[in-house]
């Protein structure tokens, strides 16, 4: 089993070049499965001849009793389809298992996002706890302006360096699939990330070139974000949001604010415009939500 991982991972990152998040989840998703045929069976021995598709759907019911939601049940499948193709093609079994499987259809739920006035809430009550300069609470500001200010994933955040800046306003992103792109930011996210700047070298580690650390001085990590962003909305009085969120948040506010598909999917990075055009309808949701509650003949 830790061979076919071992050579699994490397066709994952060397090969395709894949983010490391997306090579943790398929290699989570790989040896789920090796670990579950291994339970079924007494004479596993590495060679998988044969793996059914019977075997792959009945791993997908046990991670739906454990009461995995439809996204994560199309997520687990699109994995677990990489493996089996790639299982095949190295010999380890007789068939392409997974050929035939039929991806459950993830429910489509649209982004939960806050308002503009729920937005300046929560970014103003952050700037407000950064005040007198204390790092942390500056870094924080600077981290919600940025993530606001720019739509950029969390993890694309915690992966800025110092030299992803540059002066004219803009900062270098390496998003999915190591694809660069640059996105723009504005005077309120420039402001707290100047004044983060300035107290920096006050709680970072000396070797890192980390743009955002934690309390340990090193590159921050996207759950202690989560952590904080928590508390934060806790404190404004705004609801419970993620990161991702604050993306969705900004996003739809670009839309709203009259910026082009074309540009916004440019600015999150998305390969797809299908992607992208989620957003439309949230716009669309909030526009009969107002009609709704304003037109006497709603």
């Amino acid at each position: 089993m830790d061979e076919i991982v071992d050579k699994y991972r490397n066709e994952l990152q060397v090969r395709r070049g894949l983010s490391p998040h997306t090579v943790r989840a398929y290699l989570r998703e790989a040896r789920s499965l090796l670990e579950f045929l291994a339970a079924r069976t007494d004479d596993l021995d590495g060679s998988l001849p044969a793996l059914e598709l019977a075997d792959i759907r009945a791993w997908l019911a046990e991670q739906s009793s454990t009461g995995a939601a439809r996204a994560s049940l199309a997520r687990h499948s699109a994995a677990i389809h990489t493996f089996s193709t790639w299982l095949f093609k190295n010999g380890y079994t007789k068939q392409d298992a997974a050929r035939r499987l039929k991806s459950p259809k993830a429910a489509n739920e649209l982004p939960r996002v806050l308002t503009k006035e729920q937005a300046g809430q929560l970014l103003g009550l952050t700037k407000q706890l950064a005040a007198d300069g204390e790092p942390l609470a500056t870094r924080n500001w600077a981290v919600l302006e940025m993530l606001y200010g720019t739509a950029i994933r969390v993890s694309e955040l915690t992966g800025l360096d110092i030299s992803s800046i540059s002066p004219d306003g803009t900062i270098r992103v390496c998003g999915k699939g190591d694809k660069e792109r640059v996105v723009p930011f504005g005077r309120p996210a420039r402001a707290a990330l100047m004044a983060w700047l300035s107290v920096r070298s006050t709680v970072a580690d000396g070797e890192t070139s980390a743009l955002f650390v934690g309390a340990r001085g090193r590159r921050l990590d996207p759950r202690e974000v989560r952590k904080f962003l928590s508390s934060l909305t806790a404190l404004a009085g705004v609801p419970d949001i993620s990161p991702h969120d604050l993306r969705h948040s900004a996003a739809t506010h670009l839309l709203d604010g009259g910026s082009d598909l074309r540009t916004v999917q440019e600015i999150l990075g998305h390969s797809s415009l299908g992607t992208t055009q989620r957003y439309t309808h949230v716009s669309a949701e909030r526009l009969r939500a107002a009609f709704a509650q304003a037109h006497p003949r709603a």
